[in-house]
């Protein structure tokens, strides 16, 4: 009779959903503790927030619903891929309300809470997660050639017209007293000097920066090799970081775009190409291969023209790019943690591969229009020969 009670006590709690806590010991008469379910109803940002209040990789989340005090981690799960999911210690944590560090590397997706004992939440509707800011990058300053009163660097030695930040070149000059140094930035194909920073009277052994963002006057540089050079005004002598013997020194390679499918990849067949067959319509864009999961990454920096759901195109982001071309970015594995009007920086992540929407494998589907844009009188155009010349360097 007893063992009848037990076998319906535990259907009854598996039926409920709820599960009793083994991890503890109850206190008196022994047994298991019992552990209710917690329920997640809202995940909001509380600290380091993105624009607008948003959760962005390193935010600091709370995560409000029910049965929430016995709550000791926080799961991100991201695309659903096992190695997507996310694992926070929770900071802090009330009946009602959990406060926890969002993993910098989380991802879009549902979270679900754990409590002891293995009691776990239902996931929560997909929460957008933006990806956290790139740190600023400073290489280490070294002595120039033929002038040990200068040491320089260079934050890169590629870098992508519209990425974040900039490119960085650093110097410190020794000395007594405020010297007056101008940096040239030189177009090597050529030796044009395309810009000039004049900065006066620079003190001594602090450390002084310029920033370029890959263009002049608003119009974007070609391609190509550039390098910086400092040059430090002492009475009579110059002395510049540039060296004839060195033409590496200080340089960077230019790029205007970046390759967005960040790991390993395929064009797939003549099925996968632009203009192939499709029912009622041809094939608007080319088929880049990859597991479900593979970070994607925006191909040029722009604005965000259009993020949604289509029943073809799945999850899907439009950018209208610095140079008024759109990029379209299809079948992402969760909605896009952008928004329509927020600003995108080349190389910044938007999602991941996923098949959503009209796709019978793990892909991204990539589209190029020309300026105006898309839908909006443009045209589209074949990106394959763009994809692999950006394939090529990234």
């Amino acid at each position: 009779m007893i063992r009848g009670i037990r076998t319906h006590a535990t259907l009854l709690a598996l039926a409920v959903g709820l599960m009793p806590a083994t991890a503890h010991a109850a206190t008196g008469g022994g047994g298991a503790l019992y552990v209710a379910q917690p329920s997640v109803a809202k995940v909001s940002c509380v600290k380091t927030c993105a624009t607008k209040k948003r959760i962005q990789g390193g935010s600091t989340a709370k995560i409000t619903g029910q049965n929430l005090g016995g709550v000791v981690k926080v799961v991100f799960k991201g695309s659903g891929q096992k190695t997507a999911a996310k694992t926070a210690a929770v900071k802090s944590h009330s009946a009602t309300a959990v406060v926890v560090g969002v993993p910098i590397d989380a991802q879009t997706g549902p979270v679900l809470a754990l409590a002891s004992g293995g009691v776990q939440s239902a996931p929560s509707k997909p929460v957008p997660i933006l990806p956290p800011p790139p740190p600023e990058t400073q290489a280490q300053l070294s002595p120039a050639p033929g002038s040990p009163s200068l040491e320089t660097a260079t934050s890169a030695a590629r870098w992508y017209v519209g990425s974040r930040r900039g490119i960085l070149f650093s110097y410190r000059i020794d000395g007594s007293s405020p010297l007056d140094v101008d940096v040239d930035l030189i177009r090597q194909s050529d030796g044009t000097v395309v810009q000039t920073w004049h900065q006066a009277q620079m003190t001594p052994g602090d450390v002084h920066a310029v920033r370029w963002d890959g263009t002049i006057n608003h119009v974007v540089q070609p391609e190509g090799r550039y390098a910086f050079r400092a040059i430090v005004q002492t009475g009579d002598v110059a002395q510049s970081s540039a060296s004839p013997d060195d033409p590496n020194r200080d340089a960077f390679q230019l790029y205007d775009h970046i390759f967005p499918v960040r790991g390993r990849h395929n064009y797939g067949g003549p099925a996968d190409r632009f203009g192939a067959a499709r029912s009622g319509h041809s094939h608007e864009g080319q088929d880049v291969l990859a597991n479900c999961g593979t970070k994607l990454v925006a191909a040029q920096g722009g604005t965000v023209k259009y993020a949604a759901y289509q029943s073809a195109a799945g999850y899907y982001i439009v950018i209208h790019g610095a140079d008024g071309t759109d990029n379209g970015y299809m079948h992402l594995a969760e909605p896009s943690p952008f928004r329509q009007g927020d600003a995108i920086y080349t190389g910044q992540q938007i999602g991941v591969v996923g098949d959503t929407g009209d796709a019978t494998a793990c892909h991204l589907h990539f589209e190029i229009w020309t300026a105006p844009g898309w839908y909006s009188g443009g045209h589209v155009i074949d990106p394959l020969p763009e994809l692999q010349a950006w394939d090529a360097v990234s």
